[in-house]
């Protein structure tokens, strides 16, 4: 493999998962961490439940002990990783996609987002670790189970709801942690407009206007703290209600054009395929 996606480690680990938006390993020692640099084409969530490893990200050295979290963000190089002391534990990949579908409703986002991104590893409690492995077998009881008609909605259910909990943990660290730097707080205030405003506004220049900085510092600063651009981020929110709407309700496709004001059907159509790979006609059919 020369980038470590759920699809490419499917071919070599035959755990539980829904196609390709995620992959459980019940044991870490499966999880394809790279001595050489590799590019993550995923999220990966993990626990260590014994022993210690240790790896970098993006050039930056980390260690992993005994009831520690470990997150690795979609587009973050892996590198030098090295287990001892019989290192295991257990392990979710996720797709980007499947991700933000599960995060869609989760409020407060950008201040998980953040914390994901300046403490990669983080440590539970007791009774925190005991939840995260509850969750994870919970998860992997309705995954393996194939004739679920809502297998996927249940999954994605069940993962919003360790989220939510991983968020307290987070919520409980940052109570004695240092400030958020100013590119955060920017990112933070960000993501809220964002997400209230996403289907009326899709320009960065209204974006940057109501923060009362130019686009370009908005644009340096969110780019910094997440690594995607402002139009990425507002794309996604839009993508994420329009599959929302395709796939749950009656509306016809002008409509949900209308909703998410675009100039007219034919614009959100090309719009949608751009980012998803197929027309929303198709998209709702499949």
């Amino acid at each position: 493999m020369t980038d470590i996606s759920i699809a490419a480690t499917r071919q070599i680990y035959n755990g539980s998962h829904i196609e390709d938006d995620i992959l459980l390993f019940d044991d870490f020692s499966e999880v394809p961490m790279p001595q050489g640099p590799m590019k993550m084409r995923c999220i990966l969530l993990g626990l260590c439940l014994k022993g210690e490893a240790q790896y970098s990200v993006d050039t930056l050295n980390h260690t992993v002990s005994v009831n520690d979290i470990i997150i690795i963000s979609e587009g973050q190089v892996v590198n030098n990783y090295h287990p001892s002391g019989g290192f295991s534990g257990i392990a979710i990949m996720l797709s980007d996609d499947f991700f933000h579908e599960i995060i869609k409703g989760i409020h407060e986002l950008s201040s998980i987002f953040i914390f994901s991104r300046t403490h990669p590893v983080f440590t539970l409690n007791k009774d925190e670790v005991n939840n995260i492995c509850t969750y994870f077998q919970g998860i992997k009881q309705k995954m393996d189970k194939q004739d679920h008609h809502f297998r996927r909605d249940v999954v994605r259910s069940l993962m919003m709801t360790m989220i939510y909990d991983l968020g307290n943990v987070i919520f409980r660290i940052q109570s004695s942690d240092r400030k958020q730097s100013r590119a955060e707080v920017i990112f933070s205030q960000f993501i809220d407009l964002v997400e209230n405003n996403f289907r009326e506004e899709k320009r960065v220049s209204w974006y940057a206007k109501q923060l009362c900085i130019t686009p370009k510092y908005l644009s340096e600063s969110v780019k910094q703290v997440s690594r995607r651009t402002p139009n990425e981020w507002i794309d996604n929110y839009v993508i994420l209600e329009a599959r929302v709407m395709l796939k749950d309700s009656a509306l016809s496709i002008k409509e949900i054009a209308q909703q998410l004001h675009f100039p007219n059907q034919s614009f959100f159509g090309k719009f949608f395929k751009e980012h998803v790979g197929m027309s929303p006609s198709k998209y709702r059919k499949s």
